[in-house]
């Protein structure tokens, strides 16, 4: 009989999910490990010249020897239909739409979470664990549960995880969020597990192993190029000044690639998909101050009516910036930050701190409204920015 109950492991066959796994086990835990398949390399057009990433066989065969070595029971799922019936089309769907998307929450919120508690309940697990940089708490004068930064802040990964409701949160366990990444490296050593000790880190979008999005694109969606090349570049008062190679293939904020010379550094300010126009500008056009974000979810308190002052993370590798944040309703947060930020994106996640603990999230919907703006008189108060 195990001390602390069963307990299903989300393995990737990385150094990460394996270490969480054995430390578990040496906790005292019955672990079952789990290998999630989410998609195919022969479907991914990914030109790699080899299959990389957590679907791999390897990284499976990675994942199945740990699990051999410490004597604990492993899966492997295929869960590749209901991940490209949401993740994959709605990554496509969102860059059509103009926007630029955080598939790696999407897989975790609608996806991952979901998948990894059918499967705990099936196999008769309290609890799911994965290898995030992250931690969970049960605050009881909240009776709530509170998710926030693992030690380790380059590698804290709490922005990716702002979707999880609060069910989800009450059976998760992240065992490597007291931990720093050397020193689980280090624990890989000390737990015989060379075959991952040192196993580099993956940034790229599992499904896209070659981290090309716009071939990824042009591949998925039939003439897609065709329908969208040859359409403006503008400036911010309208003036023409070139041709692009269609709208979906820009994101804000990017400069290379642009194939314009006006004599100053220029970005991409904003894209319009309806008709087929990305305005450009220099840099200075890309601080924003105020966002509206939509499909929220919130996590420390109950509801977010009252203004609060918190700090905004627009991007995962974000330092953030000081700001206040209201709910105006049930599925709608606005925030307004203390000094503006660089490339506030629709499609992207906004995330809010108290300190380092998550307040809520959302998707950002839309930027600088002159409404939104007026209603907040109040940005004196805030604390400066640290971007």
């Amino acid at each position: 009989m195990s001390k602390h109950g069963r307990v299903l492991v989300a393995m990737s066959g990385g150094v990460d999910s394996s270490v969480t796994a054995v430390l578990l086990r040496e906790q005292g835990y019955e672990v079952v490990g789990i290998t999630m398949k989410t998609w195919d390399y022969t479907g991914s057009g990914a030109r790699t010249g080899k299959e990389v990433g957590c679907c791999s066989l390897e990284s499976m065969n990675d994942a199945r020897a740990v699990a051999l070595k410490h004597d604990f029971t492993h899966f492997i799922v295929d869960i590749r239909e209901e991940f490209g019936d949401w993740v994959i089309e709605r990554f496509t769907k969102e860059y059509l739409a103009g926007r630029t998307p955080n598939p790696c929450v999407l897989c975790n919120t609608h996806i991952k979470w979901a998948a990894l508690l059918r499967r705990a309940d099936d196999l008769g697990c309290d609890s799911i664990a994965t290898g995030h940089y992250a931690c969970v708490r049960h605050d009881d004068a909240l009776d709530r549960y509170v998710l926030s930064r693992g030690l380790d802040l380059n590698k804290d990964q709490s922005y990716a995880l702002w979707g999880l409701p609060q069910e989800h949160l009450a059976r998760s366990i992240f065992p490597l969020g007291q931990y720093t990444k050397p020193h689980i490296r280090q624990m890989a050593a000390d737990f015989d597990l060379m075959r991952v000790a040192n196993k580099p880190d993956s940034y790229e979008i599992c499904f896209i192993p070659d981290n090309d999005y716009r071939r990824f694109l042009k591949d998925r969606v039939e003439g897609l190029e065709a329908e969208v090349e040859g359409g403006p570049f503008v400036l911010e008062d309208g003036t023409v000044v070139g041709e692009h190679a269609g709208y979906p293939f820009y994101t804000i904020g990017q400069r290379h690639g642009l194939g314009l010379a006006l004599g100053f550094p220029i970005y991409v300010t904003a894209i319009d998909p309806e008709t087929n126009t990305v305005t450009v500008g220099p840099r200075e056009a890309l601080l924003k101050q105020t966002l509206t974000a939509r499909q929220i979810n919130l996590i420390k308190y109950p509801d977010l009516r009252e203004e609060r002052p918190a700090t905004g993370k627009i991007r995962y590798k974000d330092a953030g910036g000081a700001c206040l944040v209201r709910q105006t309703a049930a599925d709608v947060l606005e925030v307004a930050f203390a000094a503006p930020r660089r490339a506030i994106t629709p499609g992207q996640s906004v995330v809010l701190y108290e300190d380092d603990d998550v307040l809520a999230g959302g998707w950002i919907h839309a930027v600088d409204q002159p409404d939104f703006a007026l209603e907040l008189p109040v940005l004196g108060r805030i604390p400066a920015s640290n971007e």
